[in-house]
This record gives structure tokens, C-alpha cells and sequence, in this order.
């Protein structure tokens, strides 16, 4: 990695200086080239400026959407040395806010697609897409701020809680930059490469979509909403040469039939992350985009968008075949290292971030240097273990990924499943016990239990409760204002009590069965 990328700002201004003239956004009717995005971000740094008085912010909250501003607005951030704590426009007012009053937010940043910046307790500066494109430039905008350092913080991301309350994941620069170093080489693009944008910036995939782009000259294409529901009319309309989305796409794309034999020429390299990859996915993927590479990405916020990647080999005849149907997560990325604790992957190395927001959330997901269990609210190194509450094994035999050095003994990583009760909803990290509290709290309801259930689209969410809630609706109503809509359960089923097993716990797998088929239930 070139000394002088020790920020996301710096693998920005690197290709903005070297590419000028080429396209670095297209985001609905509006394309910019290097040149003018950078142009852009100084002046919408200096807007923002002003806005505080001068202040330099230390966080700023991007309440934006698919919009020229968000992704200016993320750019301008990272220009004024600050950490960019992305929020929901779909989100709940009341959710945003919890997050806005955990980060310490000095400003929110907004785009015309929200309708609640005022209420985040901190200066909002709103501006629609045409407000930002005529904003004065100058060749030379004078910033009081100091340069990020590597320990700095990069952006924050608020992953969802057992207890309730999410929590607020800090990245640092070096992280990020680790993380950089290798994914953009090894992703191939560059000068006239054309990378898709399909995750929101709450979902740190984007973070690798915006940068491998930006950070090799290439130009980031953001669909609409509608075009994310056509991939392949996407691709082939953008003439994409670079995806990459949750597995759940293809499964879309498959029910639309729009997977046709050779449907995708113009792409040549595909990556998939944020919920299992099924080898039948890969294979549909394979066969309409078949001059693609194709990636399985793995790794959680914690340790910096993806920790491992398994690239599949060439012929269709080579891939392995693990048991549970899924593709290898292969070898971990550069410099990082791994240890299983009771089949658990436990990870540490530059990726790894310096410990939650809020220090209590340490607890349970470190080891000691040495294996032991983490004491809590000692001081964290970089010799400590982040548990990712994944369970892992190798497979031997299996082909190895050329493009990995260092894979472990026995072939590549699987994925066997968690240790807990988190799940991947659509590709966003999901803990039930954070939805069963949201449950809880509305009026009427006394106990909830939330199972998730296998869907041809993915994972869905099925909820029970007991309690008198007057009706189906107004629970969803209330858990709407509560939580994202990917969190909300899509059925909620009053029962008179929930079923127990011998120790008197809720019995989860009798509940998912019967949730599963309505005519079981009492």
C-alpha cells in the first residue's frame, strides 16, 4: 500500500489527482467526474464549516440516501478529518436519534430524503442534490483542521444488540486502510471499470464498494430502488464490469427467471457477502455471468467490512461441495490471524477494531492474548482476540483460492453457523433478543419469541407473544416506530403462552415449527 493512503480521504484524493477527467460517480441523472466530485466534497466540507462556525466536528451523522450528497457528503466528512456515523432515512426518528445521542454527534449531514434531521439533537445541515451541485467551488479551500491520523476514527456503524440497544462499532483508519490494501488490488478494477453501489452506508459492504472504486480509479454506479428489484436489467443497462451484493439478489433474480445462460456478458468479477452463499445461487450466478470471477465474502463489522474471501475456481467441475451446501468463506485476509475457541473463529490483526462504543458490550466478545477469557473493562491490545460468535471448520481437500496466501491446514473455512441468536436478515446483522425487547415494550404484549425461518428469498423473521395486543396491526405499527423494517417480524402471532422446554426455557424449535406450519399452533 502506497505510504501516503493512511485514510480513506487519501485513497480518494490519490485517484482524484491521477484520473480527473474520468467518471468517478453516476448516481440517478447525475455524473461527475473525479475533478468535480473533489470539487464538490471541498466545497460541501467548507458548507459545512460554516454551518458550525468554524468548529471542526469530530462526528458528523450522514442522514442521506441514494443521492449526490450522501456520497459527496461521506467524502467531505473524511476531508475534514472527522468519523462518519451513517444513519437510516427509513429508519424510525426514535431509533436515529438513540443512535445520534450514543455517537456524540457534532452535526448531521442531510440529504432531501429524510424527514427527521432536526430531531437528532445536533446542527443539521439539509441540502437537496441541486443545492449541492451549485455550491460555489474553489481551487483552494482553506480547512483549520489537522489531517486524520491512522488511530483515528473512520466512521462509526451501530450493529443491532441482544439487550436492545445497538451498538455503536468504531472503525479506525488504519483499519479501513488494512482492509484497502488488500481488497482493491485483488479486485481488479480501475480506469474504466464500472463498480455497483447496492448497499445502504449503514451496511459497511459499502464502505468496499465506494473505495475500491475510488481508490483505483474506477466509477461507482448507484441503481435506484427500482433497479436493485432487476439486477440483470441493471448490470446490463450500467454495462457493470463489478458487482457485489447479499445471495439473496440472485434469489430475486431467479424468481423473475431473469437468469439467462450468458444474460450478464459485461461483468468480470462478482463478490457476494452478508449471508450465506448456497452453491446453488453460485451456480445460477456462474452460468449467466460466466466471464465473471465470483467471490464469497465473510467477516463482521467489527473485524472491517470482510475478513476472508473464497474466490471459486474457474470450472464449474472444481468446486468443492461442503455438506451444508454453502461456498467456503476461505483464508483470512493479510496480517490477520485466527484461533477457534470451541469451533468458534476468533480473529485479531489490523482489521480488527479498537472495541465497542460503549465499553460494557466488551465483555463477552474478546479473549486474552493467551485464550483466556477476557477480563472486563481492562484495557484492549492489538494481542486480543475479537470472538466472532461464528462457528468455522475446514474443509480438506478442497481447492485452494490462488489469490490467498497462508490458508489455513485442511483446506478453506466454512461456514457452520452461530453460537448464538444473531442471524443475517437480507445481509444486516440481526439479534433476536433486540427485536423480542421492542416486542416487549409494547403496551399489552408480556412475552415475546422471535425464530427465524429458511425462505426462498432468505431468512425471514416470525414472531410470537403473548399478552392482549387489540390487534396484529397496531403491534406492527408500534415495532415500526421502534425498529428498521428489516427487523420487524413479517408474521406476529398471539398465543396464549409460549411453548417450554424441560428447563423452562422458550422451547425455539417447537415455536419455529409450529410458525412454520400455522396449523400446529394451539
Amino acid at each position: 500500500m502506497p505510504a501516503e493512503r493512511h485514510t480513506l480521504y487519501d485513497w480518494f484524493a490519490t485517484s482524484a489527482a491521477l484520473h480527473k477527467d474520468r467518471s468517478a460517480l453516476e448516481v440517478g441523472d447525475t455524473t461527475l467526474t473525479y475533478a468535480e466530485l473533489s470539487a464538490l466534497v471541498d466545497a460541501l466540507a467548507a458548507r459545512l464549516l460554516r454551518h458550525l462556525h468554524d468548529a471542526p466536528p469530530r462526528r458528523v451523522g450522514l442522514l442521506a440516501g441514494r443521492s449526490a450528497v450522501a456520497y459527496a457528503g461521506y467524502l467531505a466528512v473524511q476531508r475534514l478529518g472527522a468519523a462518519v456515523v451513517p444513519l437510516g432515512p427509513s429508519f424510525p426518528a426514535e431509533r436515529n436519534a438513540a443512535v445520534a445521542r450514543a455517537a456524540r454527534l457534532d452535526a448531521v449531514l442531510a440529504d432531501a430524503t429524510a424527514d427527521h434531521p432536526g430531531q437528532l439533537g445536533a446542527p443539521a445541515l439539509v441540502l437537496s442534490d441541486p443545492e449541492l451541485l451549485g455550491l460555489p467551488t474553489s481551487p483552494t479551500v482553506p480547512f483549520p483542521t489537522p489531517p486524520a491520523q491512522p488511530e483515528d476514527l473512520a466512521y462509526i456503524l451501530f450493529t443491532s444488540g441482544s439487550t436492545g440497544v445497538p451498538k455503536g462499532v468504531p472503525i479506525q483508519q488504519r483499519n479501513v486502510c488494512a482492509y484497502l490494501g488488500h481488497v482493491v488490488p485483488r479486485c481488479g478494477a480501475g480506469p474504466g471499470a464500472r463498480l455497483s453501489q447496492t448497499f445502504d452506508l449503514t451496511f459497511d459492504p459499502s464502505v468496499h464498494d465506494m473505495f475500491t472504486a475510488w481508490g483505483s480509479g474506477a466509477t461507482l454506479v448507484v441503481p435506484t430502488r427500482g433497479e436493485l428489484l432487476s439486477p440483470v436489467r441493471f448490470v446490463n443497462r450500467r454495462a457493470l464490469t463489478h458487482w457485489n451484493s447479499v445471495p439473496s439478489v440472485i434469489s430475486i433474480a431467479q424468481r423473475l427467471r431473469a437468469l439467462a445462460p450468458d444474460s450478464m456478458p459485461t461483468l468480470r468479477s462478482s463478490m457476494f457477502c452478508g449471508e450465506p452463499l448456497t452453491l446453488q445461487q453460485a451456480a445460477a450466478w456462474h452460468r449467466a455471468a460466466p466471464q465473471s470471477s465470483l467471490e464469497n465474502a465473510y467477516g463482521p463489522t467489527e473485524l472491517t467490512v470482510t475478513c476472508s474471501t473464497y474466490r471459486l475456481p474457474v470450472d464449474r467441475a472444481s468446486w468443492p461441495e461442503p455438506a451444508n451446501g454453502t461456498v467456503p468463506i476461505g483464508a483470512l485476509h493479510p496480517g490477520l490471524q485466527l484461533r477457534l475457541h470451541e469451533e468458534e473463529l476468533c480473529v485479531r490483526g489490523p482489521q480488527r477494531f479498537p472495541g465497542y462504543l460503549d465499553p460494557a458490550n466488551n465483555a463477552d466478545r474478546f479473549l486474552a492474548p493467551d485464550g483466556a477469557p477476557y477480563e472486563p473493562f481492562t484495557p484492549l491490545t492489538d494481542d486480543h482476540w475479537y470472538r466472532t460468535g461464528d462457528r468455522v471448520d475446514t474443509l480438506p481437500g478442497a481447492p485452494g483460492d490462488p489469490g490467498d496466501d497462508g490458508a489455513p491446514a485442511g483446506g478453506p473455512l466454512v461456514h457452520l453457523g452461530r453460537v448464538d441468536q444473531q442471524v443475517q436478515v437480507h445481509g444486516y446483522r440481526v439479534e433476536l433478543g433486540e427485536v423480542e425487547a421492542a416486542m416487549r415494550a409494547v403496551p399489552g404484549v408480556i412475552d415475546a419469541a422471535v425464530v427465524p425461518l429458511t425462505t426462498p428469498a432468505g431468512i425471514e423473521l416470525a414472531a410470537a407473544y403473548t399478552g392482549a395486543v387489540p390487534q396484529e396491526d397496531t403491534l406492527r405499527t408500534a415495532l415500526r416506530h421502534r425498529l428498521p423494517a428489516y427487523m420487524v417480524p413479517g408474521t406476529l402471532t398471539g398465543l396464549d403462552a409460549l411453548p417450554l422446554n424441560r428447563n423452562g426455557k422458550i422451547d425455539r424449535t417447537a415455536l419455529g415449527e409450529a410458525l412454520r406450519s400455522p396449523a400446529r399452533l394451539p
